[in-house]
């Protein structure tokens, strides 16, 4: 059984910067696609990050702009997701996926992902 579990969210005012982590557990995480959602009340979820298992590829939701940076640490079985640049609209429930035979041409798509965390809460405001 996979379990995803977030830390990380909080307040943080517009400009600043925010770290997310996920921790994998019960898996063989290096063989793990892992990702993040995010979803602001009466939306849909918009992708905004993922990497791949082998090579560590990173791709990233058309929004991002480069104010994001997902990374990931094998040995720790943890996936981050630095934000910087934060924005009110950025304010949303972040989640963390994971999946292990996703496509490239799926990672996009939240209902390609086999295993989901609880989400976490992020708010940009003054």
């Amino acid at each position: 059984q996979v379990q995803l579990t977030e830390s990380g969210g909080g307040l943080v005012q517009p400009g600043g910067s925010l770290r997310l982590s996920c921790t994998v557990s019960g898996s063989t995480f290096r063989t793990y696609t892992g990702g993040w959602f995010r979803q602001a009340p009466g939306k849909e979820r918009e992708f905004v990050a993922a990497i791949r298992a082998n090579g560590g590829s990173t791709h990233y939701g058309s929004f991002v702009k480069g104010r994001v940076t997902i990374s990931r640490d094998n040995a720790k079985t943890t996936v981050y997701l630095q934000m910087g640049s934060l924005k009110p609209e950025d304010t949303a429930i972040y989640y963390c996926v994971a999946d292990r035979g996703i496509i490239l041409s799926s990672l996009p798509n939240p209902s390609q992902y086999d295993y989901w965390g609880q989400g976490t809460q992020v708010t940009v405001s003054s």
